[in-house]
């Protein structure tokens, strides 16, 4: 406990100084080395002149802000934690993340540490000043505003290029990307500079060949890069159109051919059909390599050789994601389809396996079959659903009882914090520091979360009611669940396994357990116990009308001052539980 004393009044100081953050978006048109120059500038001269602390390290990222998967970031806040610096310095709050949540999270860690961030931008603004963390909450708010701009704008733009002829992606092979200034007159239009695409003399001669060589239709696509790598061709990134194994053997690179020989650029069209740009509907300002009438024999030569390929079968596997394999010692694995000999004309065997030491494996058939049993077993009596209703029904009552008032508190202390939140802002709104345009912005949000709150508490009192729905749906399909399933189709089987089971685990003796998602899980525990306890108290039942009638006398199997653990037939209309496992919590009566 002493120890525990001096460290709480001893804490670890950060070391004094600054740590640099300069991040430049992968998305930005600027070269990196210059954005993170000015950045640089802008901190030295905003902050770092004016400060008596040493510089102790700089973090640099070029990657969007709205990730912190960012390996400078994730570095800064490692060292932080070790206390290695005591300030932390960016541009502005959005170069710290563009995500409010996390960039807010990381400036409440760095402050548990001892570490304080500042924005050059603003340098008195400081982020745990309950007023000033308004206005870097506003900034990220408004950054992510402008980065949702931004790609509406640039979207918006691709689409004027593509429906004007242009083309707004990196070229493909047999071609190059062209940047220019642009003329006075395209300003306006186009922005500063002007891109398009244009023939590489190289490259196109290379790619003029290939098609020739499908025109003639005596070549397959193998053959094709095979006599391409015979003239000593290569892709554009150097990779050969032929390369050779480790086992020796001849392998061809065929996809950048196979995509080439379905690309509507090489034939001057534009198309992008997730833009609605269809082909042969807008001519691209380039030079097309092949005329349009040789694509299109080329696609007849192609999916006629497409229609006589034998493709090889896939094989269906029902528990893809679901199979787990439990280790001797209790952890789990899990399983992935495999097919032995799939080139066989059958398909091969299909098993259920893991990789690694001790490898297991599993015909997929037997798992399957076993799979398809413990289903049926899940299936309820349905004599048994009014007793399940209500159990549920009383442990609903009771939950919700319990929970109500700390979740209507936890409400009403959300809506009075949204109501400080605008008192703070209006008292910065009232001294210059915020426009009306900010305002209203703000204003209208506070409003929709206001909102939100108040119809959530308006609601609450449906939510049993919900509920209760929720277990009549649960009851008809946990009641109908074998009969359904074995009616349906291997694919729909895949599906509704994925609906109410969690996991499908196998042993190493091959034996299947299903853990059963919620609520289906409880209903079938709940059934089993309800089912058990049936049986015990007709056993006790016929024990005593055989006592009855020999005139003999029957212990009582639990003590009156006592409730069961498990439900139990008190009469013919009443059941009574005790916290059983399936979190059944009825009260005694």
């Amino acid at each position: 406990m002493s120890k525990y004393r001096h460290s709480q009044s001893s804490p670890v100081l950060p070391e004094p100084g600054w740590a640099i953050y300069l991040r430049t978006s992968s998305e930005d048109h600027q070269k990196p080395e210059l954005s993170r120059a000015r950045q640089r500038a802008i901190i030295e001269g905003n902050v770092l002149e004016h400060s008596d602390l040493p510089v102790i390290n700089e973090y640099v990222d070029v990657l969007t802000g709205k990730t912190p998967n960012r390996v400078g970031y994730q570095q800064l806040l490692a060292d932080a934690r070790a206390r290695k610096f005591s300030h932390v310095i960016v541009e502005r709050a959005d170069r710290f993340g563009r995500n409010d949540t996390e960039a807010l999270r990381a400036i409440d860690e760095l402050n548990e540490f001892g570490v304080a961030v500042r924005f050059a931008n603003s340098p008195d603004l400081d982020p745990m000043d309950p007023d000033d963390r308004v206005l870097v909450a506003l900034s990220f708010t408004l950054a992510r505003r402008e980065s949702a701009l931004l790609g509406i704008r640039t979207r918006g733009g691709q689409q004027a290029k593509r429906k004007s002829g242009g083309y707004v992606s990196y070229a493909p092979d047999g071609y190059r990307n062209v940047t220019a200034r642009t003329d006075s007159q395209k300003r306006n239009d186009l922005g500063r500079w002007d891109k398009w695409i244009e023939q590489d003399p190289e490259r196109a001669k290379i790619i003029r060949e290939a098609w020739e060589l499908l025109l003639e239709d005596r070549m397959s696509v193998r053959e094709i890069a095979e006599t391409l790598h015979e003239r000593g061709y290569r892709h554009r990134s150097g990779r050969p159109f032929i390369e050779l194994t480790r086992a020796g053997k001849r392998k061809a690179n065929i996809n950048s051919l196979c995509n080439m020989f379905h690309n509507w650029t090489y034939a001057g069209w534009v198309i992008s059909l997730r833009n609605g740009v269809l082909p042969k509907t807008v001519r691209g300002n380039w030079t097309p390599i092949v005329t349009t009438e040789e694509f299109e024999r080329a696609q007849e030569i192609l999916a006629r050789r497409n229609a006589h390929r034998t493709v090889q079968r896939k094989q269906f596997y029902l528990l893809t994601g679901l199979v787990f394999f439990r280790q001797k010692d209790g952890k789990l694995r899990r399983m992935s389809g495999s097919t032995s000999n799939a080139g066989r004309c059958g398909g091969g065997t299909p098993y259920y396996r893991i990789e690694g030491a001790g490898e297991a494996s599993f015909l997929c058939a037997v798992i399957d079959t076993a799979v398809e049993h413990e289903i049926r077993r899940v299936q309820v009596d349905p004599n048994l659903i009014p007793l399940i209703r209500v159990s549920y029904t009383s442990e609903l009552q009771e939950r919700m009882g319990h929970t109500r008032p700390d979740r209507r508190s936890q409400l009403q202390f959300a809506l009075k914090q949204v109501e400080e939140e605008e008192a703070r802002a209006a008292r910065l709104y009232a001294a210059g520091k915020i426009s009306d345009e900010i305002w209203e912005s703000m204003w209208a949000e506070w409003q929709d979360r206001r909102q939100t709150i108040r119809r959530t508490l308006e609601t609450m009192q449906q939510e049993q009611q919900v509920h209760v729905d929720n277990l009549d749906l649960a009851l008809e399909i946990i009641a109908r669940i074998g009969t359904l399933y074995n009616g349906l189709q291997r694919s729909d089987q895949k599906e509704l396994l994925r609906q109410v089971v969690e996991r499908v685990i196998v042993d190493d003796d091959g034996q299947v357990n299903l853990e059963l998602r919620t609520p289906f899980g409880y209903l079938n525990t709940l059934a089993s116990d309800i089912k058990r306890e049936k049986r015990r108290s007709e056993k006790t039942v016929k024990r005593r009308r055989y006592a009855t009638k020999n005139g003999e006398g029957i212990p009582p199997t639990v003590s009156p001052e006592q409730c069961s653990s498990h439900v139990q037939s008190v009469s013919t209309a009443r059941i009574r539980t005790w916290n059983p496992p399936v979190n059944s919590r009825l009260l005694c009566r």
